[in-house]
């Protein structure tokens, strides 16, 4: 299985071309999803207040997600869509909503983004993007992800209502980019890593993330790196986008028209973080916004619940990953307004972070989100 930032956002020449991709969906095509079909989300959830559901009071299982998913969908039709991505390595379902404000919701067919076809960007506005746990035990980032999608819909009224964002920008979110993962965290190992995808005989590629970095020029470094054995914890893969679930991401993430901000959210340590993962000796061209961004961010996060977030270029706030989301959405597809954002906290309970946390930490990435989309509207208006 492959490691998450080794060696899985790729922008290599290769494996990146539309001839691979289009093998990839033809293989997606051929799947049929073992469980988790739309006629399985029985679960009732009420979604008209946010600060009274009770979907917040716990973490969520695979099951549950995709039930308030398709319920906050259908109770908002005029807002959001549920986009089909694909299929995980074991076969399951990945989805995504999308929260429009002009115009409202719209269907998109399968071949409308797997086709090659990407959408008119005269109509529509300006695009925001956020994954929760591409990391399948930081469960407060898919949590925090679901409640940033429900903020978008609330009536603006409600104190951490985000809809007025909705008057500008489109948002594309997906809760979970590594569904068998996630499952496998419930069921087996609370702490686990990776995706679920076997790699022959020798053991899992636990990967949720893409892979050798290459843009400008070359973003990929000297000598492979990362453990070669597939069960390691850190193994990267062998080459970019060969988990199943970062394929389906990348092909979503490049049709979407318009796209002028990302936001990975992840867990732990209290970090807002720009470009690049890849390198802690060059800089984007961009970094002075960037930085400005993120540091104002940081401060409309203190001033919630007085949470301090660091800020910094990724490879330093973290450390050195080629392959990062980050840095592949901000050199490949040009997405300027890049970030990964890890959440609460710094270390007393780490990924295991309790259940009371959500509202708190769902609360204050709603005002990172809201100030975030300020800024962005402001500097490029």
């Amino acid at each position: 299985m492959v490691e998450t930032d080794g060696a899985a956002w790729a922008v290599g020449p290769h494996e990146d071309s539309p001839g691979f991709r289009n093998d990839m969906k033809a293989a997606d095509d051929a799947y049929t999803a073992p469980s988790l079909h739309r006629s399985s989300f029985s679960v009732p959830w009420t979604t008209s207040s946010l600060a009274n559901a009770t979907f917040y009071a716990d973490y969520r299982s695979l099951d549950e997600i995709y039930s308030f998913m398709h319920q906050l969908a259908a109770d908002h039709s005029d807002r959001i869509s549920v986009v089909p991505l694909g299929h995980s390595g074991e076969g399951r379902e990945m989805f995504a909503l999308e929260i429009n404000g002009v115009g409202g919701a719209r269907s998109w067919s399968h071949d409308s983004y797997f086709g090659g076809r990407k959408r008119e960007e005269g109509k529509f506005p300006p695009g925001f993007a956020i994954t929760g746990a591409q990391h399948a035990r930081e469960w407060i980032a898919t949590s925090t992800a679901l409640y940033i999608a429900h903020a978008l819909v609330a009536n603006d009224t409600e104190q951490y209502s985000l809809s007025p964002l909705l008057r500008t920008f489109n948002f594309y979110i997906v809760p979970v980019p590594n569904p068998d993962g996630y499952l496998y965290t419930w069921d087996h190992d609370r702490f686990w890593y990776k995706n679920r995808q076997l790699l022959g005989a020798q053991g899992y590629k636990w990967k949720a993330n893409p892979a050798y970095f290459s843009s400008d020029g070359d973003l990929k470094p000297k000598k492979k790196r990362g453990a070669a054995d597939p069960c390691s914890h850190w193994y990267p893969g062998s080459r970019p986008f060969q988990a199943p679930e970062v394929n389906n991401m990348a092909n979503y993430f490049e049709t979407l028209p318009h796209l002028r901000a990302y936001i990975d959210l992840r867990s732990y340590g209290q970090m807002l973080s720009a470009p690049y993962s890849y390198s802690c000796k060059k800089y984007p061209k961009d970094a002075e916004d960037q930085m400005e961004a993120i540091s104002g961010a940081a401060s409309a996060v203190r001033r919630t619940h007085g949470t301090v977030f660091t800020t910094g270029q990724l490879c330093s706030t973290l450390y050195r990953a080629p392959g990062n989301v980050v840095d592949w959405m901000y050199e490949r597809l040009g997405v300027k307004w890049s970030f990964a954002a890890h959440l609460r906290d710094t270390g007393t309970y780490g990924f295991n972070l309790p259940a009371e946390w959500i509202r708190p930490v769902a609360e204050e990435t709603t005002q990172m989100i809201d100030y975030l989309a300020r800024f962005i509207a402001t500097k490029e208006a």
